[in-house]
């Protein structure tokens, strides 16, 4: 199997574990927002050591291309919020009711919110290092989950089926795998600069995770609680890197 195969298999399994998200809701349609809070904070706390793996990959090899990745990251990712911010863009809860136009603009905006994903499974593969890269999967595809289990409660209320909801949560992270393939081979050109990447999609999963994720989650339930749930997942992160390695 060749390793763009790879790449693609795997960033399409991240994809579809969002869809997984949708399956509490065939049991129970109240799930509280105090706890989807938690879910979060608790996939963050995933997401947040991934980002420093990644880090300490990138650092590997440069620490100062790392840096500047980094940097990079944090720039890109806050000056594309605050461009969105200043326009009125539809969010995934429109997607049911979306035509053609308004889907595509709608997959921009998602594509923004998910590059980092998809740019870090793509380049955790890069040297060749296939535990690693299966590891960040791994860890984003988790971290879907209470994402796809949030698009369903949007859309569900607004008379989507349960299944269709599954497929449109899956629908919502397809800039995940339409990313990391790219990425993938653009490191295969220009493998000095892995590093960078590496910082780069790192720099903006921070980013994301301290100035939108965990601020909502903290809105919604107590700050304590949110970070109880922020280092269980922390803790869960480390206790799958020993038993991967």
């Amino acid at each position: 199997m060749s390793d763009i195969m790879i790449v693609l298999i795997y960033s399409g399994i991240t994809a579809l574990a969002t869809g997984l998200g949708v399956i509490p809701l065939y049991f129970t349609k109240k799930i509280s927002v105090s706890k989807m809070s938690l879910a979060s904070a608790l996939a963050s706390g995933l997401l947040l050591t991934a980002a420093f793996d990644l880090i300490n990959e990138g650092t590997n090899s440069n620490a100062v291309l790392t840096l500047l990745g980094v940097i990079t990251g944090v720039i890109l990712i806050s000056i594309s919020r605050k461009w969105l911010d200043k326009r009125k863009t539809p969010d995934v809860g429109d997607l049911a009711r979306a035509d053609l136009l308004k889907a595509i603009v709608i997959i921009g905006v998602m594509t923004i919110h998910s590059f980092a994903e998809g740019i870090a499974v793509g380049l955790s593969f890069g040297g060749d290092n296939l535990s690693f890269g299966s590891m960040i999967s791994i860890v984003i595809a988790l971290h879907n989950v209470p994402e796809g289990l949030a698009i369903g409660l949007v859309l569900i209320p607004k008379g989507v089926k349960i299944w269709k909801a599954g497929l449109w949560s899956v629908f919502s992270s397809l800039p995940q795998p339409l990313m990391a393939v790219p990425a993938f081979l653009l490191v295969l050109v220009f493998e000095p600069f892995l590093p960078f990447g590496l910082g780069l999609a790192a720099g903006a999963m921070i980013w994301m995770i301290g100035a939108e994720v965990l601020p909502d989650a903290c809105h919604k339930t107590a700050p304590g609680s949110i970070g109880i749930a922020l280092t269980i997942g922390v803790v869960f992160m480390m206790a799958f890197k020993l038993l991967m390695s």
